[in-house]
């Protein structure tokens, strides 16, 4: 899974399933962003307090998710 497809993934969680496209989905999904971002957030802080070298690449990664979540 690319960074990308991890980052509408996880936005995607956090939108209410019930609702269509109006103004209530532009809320919804704007706040799954930040929801999303807090998420990665914690994950990336989890993996430093266990840092060693194989992690980085994790760490890495988990960064490109941030900035994919930031652009959509």
């Amino acid at each position: 899974m690319t960074p990308k497809e991890k980052a509408i993934e996880l936005v995607e969680k956090f939108i209410p399933p019930s609702l269509d496209r109006g103004v209530e989905y532009w809320v919804s999904e704007n706040i799954a962003k930040h929801c999303a971002l807090i998420a990665v957030d914690e994950i990336i802080e989890a993996l430093c307090d266990y840092y060693d070298y194989p992690n980085m690449y994790i760490i890495d990664w988990w960064k490109q998710v941030k900035q994919e979540i930031e652009k959509l």
